[in-house]
């Protein structure tokens, strides 16, 4: 009867016993906790806040809060809006052609090819390269006098006249995604490639067996196999992608008339060169909650994956 009313020792030791390990994971976790509230998070509460006021550059410029008056005057700039169809744009198409060619190089490369490190050592190339030289590389191989790539379609003739691809309003966005796709494409297929990797191999030898052909071991095998990765590289690289500034910014700095101004550029415009620190934050703003709807999609899959 006795034991019935009094908690077992063992219980009593662990109630007392799981608030100190609390406070000394809490203790151990702080040093790496510390740097990101500080440098991570606090800047981004700073910055969601000021898209609330009408900041502006300046020393000793009072700031007001306006509420969302910033964003209804992004409702109706047609600059800013202009500035997202063509992140869109840009995002879609770079991240959907870099899977594309990411999954045919990695496909390439997890099989028995000849000089297969050497290969798999070149395709990192353009991801040990800083985004600046990358850019400053491809302003050189554009170059429309200069530039082999215009000296080559015209030995070629595939054009009696050299083109401005950077330069001229048809094909500086076209030029500036096929950059892009070349510089994410070793982070999309280093992760295919690892993805590829963990496939069981006797689903494939079953396959071939029952006389599944290369097509159809690739659409019923590979794919699905490789669902969680495909999602997860594809939703990092919409983040990464809609982000992108230093690349587009170095190679055309949002021109020629705007046809490649990213949303970030646009925002680095209206802070850094107008002065309008509120306005471009509130711009921060609205890219932070389309950053979080990728995420969302992100994390729900990763859940329900490992549900």
């Amino acid at each position: 009867m006795t034991a019935t009313l009094t908690a077992p020792p063992q219980l009593n030791r662990k109630k007392q016993g799981k608030p100190k390990q609390n406070r000394e994971a809490i203790l151990l976790f702080l040093p790496a906790l510390l740097p990101v509230l500080i440098l991570s998070v606090y800047p981004l509460i700073r910055g969601i806040a000021l898209g609330f006021t009408n900041a502006r550059a300046g020393l000793h410029v009072e700031s007001k809060f306006v509420g969302f008056d910033n964003f209804a005057k992004l409702l109706h700039n047609n600059l800013f809006w202009d500035s997202f169809r063509i992140g869109v744009i840009w995002t879609l198409s770079v991240t959907i052609l870099q899977f594309v060619a990411a999954l045919g190089l990695a496909l390439l490369l997890n099989t028995d090819l000849k000089f297969r490190g050497v290969a798999r050592t070149l395709a990192l190339i353009p991801w040990a390269m800083p985004p600046v030289v990358v850019a400053i590389m491809w302003r050189l191989l554009l170059h429309p006098t200069n530039g082999p790539v215009n000296e080559i379609l015209q030995k070629l003739h595939l054009t009696d006249h050299p083109i401005n691809f950077l330069g001229d309003f048809s094909t500086a966005l076209p030029a500036v995604i096929v950059v892009g796709i070349w510089v994410g494409m070793p982070m999309t297929t280093v992760t295919l490639l690892a993805g590829l990797q963990g496939i069981d191999r006797t689903l494939y030898e079953a396959a071939a067996v029952d006389g599944a052909g290369a097509w159809s071991q690739f659409w019923y095998i590979t794919l699905p196999q490789l669902r969680t990765v495909i999602v997860a590289i594809t939703s990092l690289d919409m983040i990464w992608n809609f982000n992108s500034f230093g690349l587009v910014y170095v190679l055309t700095a949002g021109g020629p008339g705007g046809k490649t101004m990213l949303p970030m550029l646009f925002a680095y415009n209206e802070a850094f060169r107008y002065g309008n620190f509120g306005m471009a934050a509130a711009m921060g703003d609205v890219m932070v909650v389309i950053i979080i709807l990728f995420l969302f999609f992100y994390l729900r899959n990763r859940l329900r994956s490992e549900a």
